[in-house]
């Protein structure tokens, strides 16, 4: 690091040369937290993690089990080694628990009242944080893999839903009803994503291989597909369709600005994508080989993705 910032003050090298090597060496660096713990409540694997964006305290856990759990984050004793407790479950002993195991859960983007979960029982059911009880419950034809709710909305309340089904789901919150699908994916909805940017973005990812960008105002729908090849015809299959991946795309998320895109497949490979032009950057991303999981969870912070994976975080640096 020295040499970096020796070639910075000299004026050898370009500023964002130390920012990537100081940014790069901090992801490495990660490790688990050896003085805070967490209650464990749930028997099996954890599929879905959520911490609410207004204070950032209270966690959402949804469980292989269909148990939900609510954790306190705060240090209340304000000792050095502490564990986070577990205020509150939807456990197997409440009539409202989810059958089958919860795929997402989701705190409401502007208010810790009421979170959403969604589970392998073909159902997504809206809480009273309260309660503990739901306000609304959606039925689906099939396995819920995924919803996402928009985090800036402020024109619509809707909730996208991917499915067994090929189409997309919109749930309106308001009317507690189903108002809207979109059509254009040849497979399961495996990953959903509104835009952080433009609240009536979405972006969706399925078993075709194909990632469609979406403008749910259109008539039409969809925007544009991502082609990995970025219209090179002599890479690309014989298939008219554009392709995200060579395998199912099971996770995809927006950065913070909405600028960009990232997904992840099941060919153990992460893309970065331009969301307006949806052109692949070619950014370089270490080769990544995980254990097959139908929907996979991503957060992107300004400097590295972390991975949420049956209990385990997963680092990867990206350098942008």
């Amino acid at each position: 690091m020295l040499s970096f910032l020796f070639a910075r003050e000299t004026g050898l090298d370009d500023p964002i040369r130390l920012r990537r090597a100081e940014s790069t060496r901090r992801a490495l660096s990660l490790e688990l937290n050896h003085n805070r713990d967490v209650d464990r409540i749930h028997g099996n694997g954890i599929n879905t993690l959520d911490i609410e964006v207004i204070d950032g305290r209270y966690m959402l856990s949804g469980g292989s089990d269909g148990v939900i759990a609510i954790y306190d984050l705060e240090n209340h004793c304000r000792k050095p080694h502490y564990t986070c407790k577990a205020i509150c479950t939807v456990g197997r002993s409440s009539r409202h628990v989810h059958k089958y195991s919860v795929e997402t859960v989701q705190w409401y983007p502007h208010d810790t009242g009421m979170f959403v979960s969604s589970s392998f029982d073909k159902t997504m059911k809206v809480w009273d944080t309260e309660t503990l009880k739901p306000a609304e419950e959606f039925q689906f034809d099939g396995n819920v893999y995924c919803h996402h709710m928009s985090p800036i909305a402020k024109k619509h309340s809707l909730v996208a839903v991917g499915t067994k089904d090929p189409k997309v789901q919109l749930c309106d919150l308001k009317s507690g009803s189903r108002i809207h699908i979109l059509q254009g994916h040849r497979g399961e909805i495996l990953s959903v994503r509104w835009s952080p940017r433009y609240e009536h973005i979405l972006a969706t990812a399925s078993t075709d291989s194909v990632v469609r960008v979406w403008d749910v105002r259109r008539a039409s729908g969809c925007l544009f597909t991502l082609d990995q090849h970025n219209g090179d015809k002599s890479k690309a299959s014989s298939e008219a369709v554009n392709t995200a991946h060579n395998g199912r795309v099971n996770g995809l998320c927006f950065t913070a600005d909405g600028l960009y895109l990232l997904t992840t497949g099941t060919d153990d490979r992460m893309r970065l994508w331009n969301s307006a032009t949806g052109e692949n950057t070619f950014v370089s991303v270490s080769h990544c080989r995980r254990q097959l999981k139908l929907h996979e969870m991503l957060t992107i912070t300004v400097h590295f993705v972390l991975s949420s994976h049956n209990q385990s975080l997963v680092g990867f640096s990206l350098l942008v």
